[in-house]
């Protein structure tokens, strides 16, 4: 299982994901979940995965194949929406392709697609395993996939599209950290990065590891947050014949 987030907010994009497979309670694996293509000054593209590795593995290598070999492709689509028509495409034909082989397999996936093309803003989808997809909105700035629940809390709480891309970014590995916490079958590494809107270039996506101390102290901080605040909260008591007012 993996978990990732991303944020579609005023400003740009924020994303993250962890980096853990679990094929075994003895057998686990470190995968990049966050794949990035990009024209500079063009046009740059997000990819992140959670599911069957199998199946996005084989997803990624078929659209790097593409691009090498065929005319149309995610680098020379005239938008963002006909990225992620592709993405969902390529999607189904692998689980079509393996389930038919392999009966009792899941090979489901799921995929967020993110970026911007030049002339477009910023945009950011949720490909479902079926091929389908829908787009994040002002209403509806971010997208999980994988093993969101634990994280989800904090994003609903705190993320509204006009929230900074650097407070984004701190929410969404606060939320990678409730996860982490509450599920082993999310793990360090994570990768994160924030893409400023008309930037059309990206920085390294930045590793963050156990020995990440920015990480570390935010993770501190926050649990020590959240216990300082439960202890001031005023007691809830029972059977109380207190009325309101």
């Amino acid at each position: 299982m993996t978990y990732c987030v991303a944020l579609n907010l005023k400003d740009g994009l924020v994303l993250a994901s962890d980096s853990r497979t679990n094929a075994g309670i003895d057998h686990i694996a470190t995968f990049k979940k966050l794949h990035r293509f990009e024209v500079e000054g063009e046009r740059v593209i997000f990819m992140q995965s959670a599911g069957n590795l199998a199946t996005t593995q084989s997803v990624i290598s078929l659209i790097e194949q593409r691009i090498r070999q065929s005319d149309h492709h995610i680098l020379n689509t005239a938008s963002l929406f006909e990225v992620a028509e592709m993405v969902g495409h390529t999607v189904r034909s692998v689980i079509e392709r393996d389930s038919g082989q392999n009966q009792g397999v899941n090979f489901n996936c799921n995929m967020l697609i993110s970026g911007q093309i030049r002339d477009e803003a910023p945009r950011l989808f949720h490909v479902y395993p079926e091929g389908n997809f829908i787009e994040a909105g002002v209403d509806t700035p971010y997208f999980q996939i994988g093993e969101s629940k634990y994280g989800k809390p904090i994003l609903d709480r705190v993320i509204h599209h006009e929230t900074t891309l650097e407070k984004g970014l701190q929410c969404a590995l606060i939320s990678m950290d409730s996860t982490l916490r509450s599920n082993l079958s999310v793990g360090l590494p994570l990768d994160a990065l924030i893409y400023r809107n008309g930037q059309l270039k990206t920085d390294e996506i930045y590793r963050i590891d156990e020995n990440n101390t920015q990480f570390q102290q935010l993770r501190q901080t926050w649990s020590e947050g959240i216990k300082n605040l439960f202890d001031s909260l005023p007691f809830f008591v029972v059977g109380s014949n207190q009325k309101d007012g």
